[in-house]
């Protein structure tokens, strides 16, 4: 009989909460989706990168788990209340705690075992999408095929069947605790409004806009950020949120009783006393809601900058097929030509030198002006504090200023598909990323280059040039450059004080500012080359040294691996099995930095956007999730309530409300109870994305707006949001509406 009942009530509560029924499949379906890809043998195989993957998308699973065990716990609560009443009849009747109890649970884990094994054919279907976008941001060919793993099914079981199993226990602890007059009168607790002291706590509103608007200019202003100043912010921004709903609720109140002229306008009346009613006893509930819906946003608009990210500036990133780096100036680089003529077809190749004459001029200017340093090595002049920079570890650039001759870099301009470039003896170019351009402009104008003198010894000095005349000129890129006046060709007499030989140094004039890629992430310089002459950079050392090449046709898939796998002195491997050379610098990109030895750009640029389709698929795997279990809160405390609602939309019909006015009072209720979390959500979470868009761009050199990004992502956000809303909707009329009111 047990059974039989718990099966009529299984049909019942999946009938009832057919949305939570259906968050529960699709829970389960993204749960499984993404754990194939952990134990996917073909992602392992193709990439030696994969375990940070499976630590990403296990440290989203963590997360997931638990807001999903969260959303059980409320659920099984929330339908204990709901049929409190029923199970105080059974009581009445002559059944024992313990057999309603096995009954609930009997009841719980049918319903959840439906919604798992359903979700486990979605995810089936889910995981063929999901392999298929994957393959496709790594530009990778993947013919659909079924991929089952046993250790994907009992993860997935194991995360979901433990959630619901410690909600269980904790029910059963409520029931034993329970008489049938708790069980009788449970169902009517959350319809009192217990409204005490609601003038003070109203003042709550205005006090949590004010916190807000400073946590808005902490954000933007605050320089020093740490773990603990991030945590004591979020922490904070949380606490606000709640107490923004305590004094919303408050203030409606108040507004009611000091009866204002809108609430006799229409309805209002009656939807402010819905409204004011459901923030009374569900603020905590909107409160954690919001925070689910801030971390969803923030989530995607950080996986849309990655997805930026990598389309925009990543493909332009390595212009060349193959470099191979080298501290030894004598390197012939006879092992590394072996191996590319053996493995591939050679179409040119270029062995050069990076050249440095004891100078840092230029690093000095940007040690002392980049936004990346933060002041931290800006002296009050303006210049570089020395003393600072000392003190850290900084491998942003080399220790001397990186020089290039005109003939090599003319030749990689070819290899590049760039037009060659003309100096005159006393003139140097600079070559810039892009990304640094965008934030400097034209600094040549506050340098002076010295480069030889006639006793053979080198100087360079930085001085602030000011005032002088300014004139534009077109790169062969095509860009406009903006360049300061050449400095004279006059020459200063300056006296040694250590030698005291009198030194003529000669000052090297700007012809201009290049930026089109060419791999500056410690091969050709760190974020910047000084172009001279020939003849110039003959009087130079030797800093490190290089090779080039372009393949005529792909690379083979395996060529970097057979390249780190050659000896060499100098070098370690990362994390990646890559080989990482403890002299290379770096430059300044700081969220995506990869900087090795040997680079092969077509193993590279897979295997980095696999990293970085890493953190994206994380980060929309704990957005949906978040989202999912937010709106089925929202859309499940409506539907459950529509029965007590019947009564009051009726009365509302039998004074004269046709059924069109009716559905457009139930509208304006749920588009209330809907828009207020996550409306408040987008205003936190848009500025936080701004803030971190703005700065997404200033260090990788991405061009989309920072409003951009949180923009798609919360058009994303609506589309699931309109979902959720129009079934609420429609399920809320047909619960409400009775014949008499149509």
């Amino acid at each position: 009989m047990l059974s039989k009942l718990a099966l009529r009530n299984v049909m019942r509560s999946a009938r009832d909460y057919l949305v939570y029924f259906l968050t529960m499949m699709l829970v389960t379906a993204i749960m499984f989706a993404f754990h194939s890809l952990l134990f996917s043998r073909e992602i392992q195989q193709l990439f030696e990168m994969a375990v940070i993957f499976a630590v990403l998308v296990g440290l989203a699973t963590f997360f997931v788990v638990l807001i999903v065990a969260w959303l059980i716990n409320y659920m099984v609560r929330f339908i204990l209340e709901k049929r409190s009443r029923e199970f105080g009849i059974y009581l009445l009747i002559g059944m024992k705690k313990k057999e309603i109890s096995r009954l609930y649970m009997r009841e719980s884990l049918l319903l959840g075992a439906a919604a798992f094994a359903g979700g486990l054919a979605l995810g089936i279907l889910l995981q063929q999408i999901l392999l298929a976008i994957l393959y496709s941001m790594i530009m990778m060919e993947y013919r659909p095929r079924l991929e089952w793993s046993m250790g994907c099914l009992i993860t997935t079981a194991a995360c979901y069947g433990g959630c619901y199993l410690l909600a269980l226990l904790r029910c059963r602890g409520k029931f034993r605790k329970m008489n049938i007059h708790a069980l009788m009168s449970s169902q009517k607790q959350n319809e009192e409004i217990r409204e005490s002291h609601e003038q003070a706590k109203r003042w709550l509103l205005p006090l949590s806009c004010l916190f807000l608007l400073a946590f808005a200019l902490f954000l933007f202003f605050f320089k020093a950020w740490d773990g603990a100043v991030i945590l004591g912010f979020l922490l904070g921004l949380v606490l606000t949120i709640y107490v923004f709903y305590t004094g919303v609720a408050a203030w409606v109140i108040c507004y009611i009783r000091r009866k204002g002229s809108w609430i006799f306008k229409g309805q209002n009346l009656f939807l402010l006393r819905q409204f004011s009613s459901k923030l009374k006893t569900l603020r905590f509930t909107l409160g954690t809601l919001t925070s689910l819906f801030v971390l969803a946003l923030l989530g995607c608009a950080i996986a849309l900058m990655f997805n930026d990210y990598q389309n925009q500036t990543l493909l332009d990133k390595w212009p060349f097929d193959v470099m191979v780096f080298s501290s030894d100036t004598s390197d012939t680089f006879r092992e590394e030509l072996d191996l590319l003529n053996r493995e591939c077809s050679v179409e040119e190749s270029l062995i050069y030198d990076i050249r440095q004459n004891g100078t840092d001029t230029v690093n000095a200017w940007l040690y002392a002006h980049l936004k990346t340093f933060g002041g931290a090595y800006t002296d009050e002049d303006g210049g570089l504090d020395r003393e600072a920079l000392g003190r850290d570890e900084i491998w942003a650039y080399y220790e001397h200023d990186t020089y290039l001759a005109l003939s090599d870099y003319n030749r990689l301009r070819e290899m590049a598909g760039l037009l060659p470039v003309e100096l005159e003896e006393g003139e140097y170019l600079l070559h810039l990323k892009e990304r640094v351009w965008d934030e400097t402009g034209d600094f040549t104008g506050e340098l002076e280059i010295v480069v030889e003198s006639d006793s053979g010894e080198t100087r360079a000095t930085a001085d602030p040039v000011s005032g002088e005349a300014e004139v534009t000129a077109e790169s062969h890129s095509g860009e406009q450059r903006t360049m300061a006046e050449p400095h004279s060709e006059e020459t200063e007499v300056m006296a040694n004080p250590v030698s005291g030989i009198t030194e003529h140094p000669t000052y090297l004039r700007s012809a201009g500012v290049y930026t089109e890629p060419l791999s500056q992430d410690g091969h050709n310089g760190a974020d910047y080359l000084l172009i001279v002459t020939d003849r110039t950079a003959e009087r130079m050392e030797p800093y490190y040294r290089l090779l080039t090449v372009n393949l005529d046709g792909p690379a083979p898939d395996d060529l970097l691996r057979k390249l780190d796998a050659l000896p060499s002195e100098d070098s370690i491997m990362d994390l990646g099995g890559h080989r990482e050379n403890t002299d290379m610098a770096c430059g300044t990109d700081n969220i995506v930095v990869y900087v090795v030895t040997n680079i092969v750009r077509d193993n590279l640029i897979p295997e980095v956007k696999f990293m970085l389709s890493s953190i994206i698929f994380a980060l929309v795997y704990i957005g949906l999730v978040f989202v999912c279990v937010a709106l089925t809160v929202l859309s499940v405390q409506q539907l459950s309530d529509s029965a007590k609602y019947r009564f009051r939309y009726q009365v509302l019909h039998q004074i004269g409300l046709g059924q069109r006015e009716i559905s457009k009072v139930i509208l304006k209720q749920l588009a209330g109870f809907y828009l207020c979390p996550i409306l408040f959500a987008a205003l936190i979470s848009g500025t936080i994305s701004m803030y971190l868009g703005w700065k997404f761009n200033v260090h990788t050199g991405t061009h989309t707006a920072a409003a951009g990004y949180f923009g798609l992502a919360f058009l994303l956000f609506l589309c699931v949001y309109a979902v959720y809303f129009v079934v609420t909707y429609v399920g809320f009329l047909r619960n409400v509406l009775a014949k008499d009111c149509r």
